[in-house]
C-alpha cells in the first residue's frame, strides 16, 4: 500500500528553506533532491509494451538513490537473491558493534575516516579471534553493514555484521566452532580488542586530539554484542530483508505533516520497545535525515574473509561439497525473476498476463510521456521491427 505521507513530500514542501538554510554541504542537497524528484515528471520516464499481450505501461523514473525510501525493494531483494545461493548449511550469528556517544562529533566531521575504522576494526576482531586455535582455529568471513541512526533519527552508528559459525582451515577444510551454535566468541573480550584497536587507528588517522579526549573515550562502556544464532539459513535471509538496504527512516513511519512539523513512529528500547509517535519541526526532521547521508562512493554493505569477492568464488563451491549442500553460482542466477514473496510484485512482469515480456519502447524526458496518438505509432513502428527481424 502507498503510505499516506513521504519524506519526498516534506523535502519538497520546504526546499526552498533547505536551499537558503546553509546547514546542508553539496553532497546532501544533491541526495535530497534526488529523494524528492523521485518518481516524478522532472526525471522523465519511460513506456513500456508487453510483447505477449499487448498492455502498455507508463512509469517515471526513479532516482536509484540508496538513501531513498522508494528505491531499495528491488536493489534489496535482487541482493538477498545472491546471497542466499552462497548460504553455508551451518550456524551464522549476529553481531552489533556500536561506536560510543563521544564520537559523534567526528563521525559528523570525519565520517570517511571514522567509518572506515569501524568497518577494518570490527573485521580486525573477528578475524583474529577466529584465527586463534582457543576459539577457532580457522579462517572467517563477514558480512558488514553500517546503520548510522537510532530510531528517533539521531546519529547512532554500529555495524551489524553476519558471522557464520565456522571456517576454513589451513588444509581447507570447513571447522564448526566449538561452542556447538550456542555463541561465537566472548563478547566482553572482543569489546575490550574492539575499544583498544579503535583507539590506535584514530590516533594513528586524526591528529590533534585532546588527551582528555581519549581518557572520555576509554572510560565509557564500548558495546560489542552478541544476538543468539540464527535458526536456519532461512532466518539469515529473513534478517538480510530488513537491514540490508534499510534508510533512515521509511515512508510507512511517517504519521503526519502539518504545520511545518513531522510526526512520525519509532520505538523506544528504553522503555521496553514501546512504539511512540515523535514530533518534530520540519527542518530539524530533514537536518537529522541528513545526518545519515554517507559520503560519495563509501561502501556501506562490505564482505570480509571467506565471503568476500575475490575469495568466496573458489572457496564456497568447495566447502558446499564437503557439506553435501547445492551451490548455485552468481553468474548463473536468472535475474530478471525476482522472488515476489517479500516484494510482493514483479517489476519485470506484466500486470495483466504475469509475463517476463516487457520492453521499453520509448523513454522520454521531463517534458512528459507522448500522447495516445504518439503511443500507438511507437507501438506499430516496435512490431515492424519484429517483423522485419524475423523474416531476415
Amino acid at each position: 500500500m502507498r503510505p499516506a505521507h513521504e519524506l519526498a513530500d516534506v523535502i519538497n514542501t520546504h526546499w526552498k528553506d533547505i536551499l537558503c538554510s546553509g546547514q546542508f554541504n553539496s553532497w546532501q542537497l544533491r541526495t535530497l533532491d534526488a529523494i524528492r524528484r523521485c518518481r516524478s515528471a522532472s526525471l522523465g520516464g519511460h513506456v513500456d509494451l508487453c510483447t505477449s499481450c499487448g498492455h502498455v505501461r507508463i512509469s517515471y523514473n526513479s532516482c536509484r538513490n540508496r538513501h531513498c525510501p522508494k528505491c531499495q525493494q528491488v536493489q534489496r531483494e535482487r541482493w538477498i537473491q545472491a546471497r542466499e545461493a552462497e548460504l553455508l548449511p551451518a550456524t551464522y550469528f549476529h553481531v552489533v558493534f556500536t561506536l560510543p556517544e563521544a564520537l559523534n562529533k567526528l563521525c559528523l566531521y570525519q565520517p570517511q575516516v571514522i567509518y572506515k575504522i569501524l568497518f577494518d576494526t570490527a573485521w580486525s576482531v573477528v578475524r583474529d579471534f577466529a584465527h586463534n586455535k582457543k576459539h577457532l582455529g580457522a579462517d572467517s568471513g563477514m558480512i558488514s553493514i553500517l546503520h548510522t541512526w537510532g530510531q528517533n533519527l539521531s546519529l547512532h552508528p554500529h555495524l551489524h555484521c553476519i558471522v557464520p559459525g565456522g571456517g576454513v582451515t589451513q588444509a581447507g577444510r570447513w571447522k564448526s566452532a566449538r561452542s556447538e551454535g550456542k555463541f561465537l566468541f566472548p563478547v566482553k573480550a572482543m569489546s575490550q580488542v574492539f575499544r583498544a584497536r579503535f583507539g590506535a587507528a584514530l590516533r594513528s588517522q586524526i591528529k590533534g586530539l585532546e588527551p582528555s579526549f581519549y581518557n572520555a573515550l576509554f572510560n565509557t562502556p564500548w558495546v560489542v554484542y552478541a544476538k543468539r544464532p540464527f535458526g536456519s539459513p532461512k532466518h539469515v535471509i529473513e534478517y538480510l530483508g530488513r537491514y540490508t538496504h534499510k534508510v533512515a527512516i521509511s515512508n510507512h513511519r511517517i504519521v503526519d505533516i502539518q504545520n511545518d512539523q513531522v510526526t512520525f513512529r519509532y520505538k523506544d528500547y528504553r522503555d521496553e520497545s514501546k512504539v511512540k509517535d515523535m514530533t518534530l519541526q520540519a527542518m530539524e526532521f530533514i537536518r537529522r535525515f541528513s545526518l545519515h547521508i554517507l559520503p560519495k562512493g563509501f561502501m556501506r554493505i562490505r564482505h570480509y574473509g571467506i565471503l568476500s569477492s575475490s575469495r568466496k568464488l573458489q572457496v564456497l563451491p568447495l566447502l558446499h561439497q564437503q557439506l553435501e549442500s547445492r551451490y548455485e553460482f552468481p553468474e548463473e542466477k536468472h535475474w530478471k525473476v525476482i522472488s515476489t514473496e517479500r516484494l510482493g510484485y514483479n517489476p519485470d512482469a506484466c500486470t495483466v498476463c504475469n509475463q517476463l515480456s516487457m520492453v521499453t519502447i520509448f523513454t522520454f524526458d521531463r517534458r512528459g510521456p507522448p500522447d495516445k496518438t504518439m503511443i500507438e505509432r511507437l507501438i506499430k513502428t516496435h512490431q515492424s521491427k519484429l517483423a522485419s527481424a524475423a523474416h531476415a
